[in-house]
């Protein structure tokens, strides 16, 4: 009797030819890259060949990058890459402090609204009330109120991207809280506070991810137009916002001193922006599908 090889089976062999997964999500690999070098940038930033961001050396003001100024020096004599090399600390640690105060802000209110029906009939109210205001706008009024200073900056934003978050919790919350596991559980008696914890908290993570790293971009580019517009952080702290804005004076005559800041700046945001489409198609596989 004959003896036919028998092949692997097909659910082997598709598995077998499947992509390791860094081939098939780019976007979290090369965003997750270009941002874990950002913050390698800013965590070692003294030990880049930096010197003090601050000193002042008018005799050296205007130098053209060179090989002692790699980026050269602005109109106070300042180290230009120095200044943006130590305004990847401010700009990166305004992001992520806004982006964790948002999300849970967002999340403790979102929660709130969606469970209680006499909450959430206020509480929205003003959520909306603040969202009709442009998330910029409500940040440099709230900054008018206050002195300039990195808290003050990381709360007046973080106020500003509050609604986003409480909106887009709630939204989930209302929808879980139809399903039959969550009626079971309030039939059964279990608590308000057990359900959120154990049935809707976790549901509302892979939204809440996605959504921290669009605020994390936008709180960066929102800091640096405060800073642009004097109404952000104080020009004794170094930030990408600060060195365009103390730049546009000479721009026209020397253009690198904004050039070399503004691709730091956009370079960063494109990298979590990338990095929030790849953690998007990874939780919602359904989704990239359909793309």
């Amino acid at each position: 009797m004959a003896l036919t090889a028998v092949g692997p089976a097909p659910e082997a062999a598709i598995a077998g030819k499947r992509r390791p997964w860094w081939r098939r999500n780019m976007s979290i690999v090369l965003g997750g890259g270009l941002l874990f070098a950002a913050l390698i940038l800013a965590l070692l930033a003294p030990y880049l060949g930096t010197v003090d961001p601050t000193a002042l050396s008018p005799i050296r003001r205007f130098r053209p990058p060179s090989e002692a100024y790699w980026f050269g020096t602005d109109h106070l004599g300042r180290d230009v890459y120095s200044r943006v090399v130590y305004g990847a600390r401010a700009s990166l640690l305004v992001g992520v402090a806004v982006a964790a105060l948002a999300v849970g802000a967002g999340l403790f209110f979102g929660l709130i609204a969606g469970f209680n029906r006499w909450i959430d009939a206020v509480l929205m109210r003003v959520m909306d009330g603040l969202m009709a205001i442009p998330a910029v706008l409500l940040a440099i009024a709230l900054m008018a109120l206050t002195k300039a200073s990195l808290q003050n900056v990381i709360i007046a934003i973080a106020i500003a991207e509050v609604p986003r978050v409480t909106r887009l919790v709630r939204g989930v919350v209302l929808t879980l809280r139809e399903q039959p596991f969550v009626e079971a559980a309030v039939a059964s008696g279990t608590s308000t506070v057990k359900i959120l914890y154990r049935h809707i908290l976790p549901n509302t993570v892979a939204p809440l991810v996605v959504q921290a790293t669009y605020i994390w971009a936008s709180a960066i580019i929102t800091e640096a137009i405060l800073s642009f517009i004097g109404a952000g952080l104080p020009p004794s702290i170094p930030t990408w916002g600060n060195i365009i804005a103390e730049a546009r004076a000479v721009f026209s005559v020397r253009p690198h001193l904004i050039a070399f800041p503004a691709v730091f700046l956009s370079v960063t945001v494109l990298a979590i922006n990338l990095l929030g489409d790849g953690l998007r198609d990874a939780l919602d596989p359904r989704l990239a599908r359909r793309l």
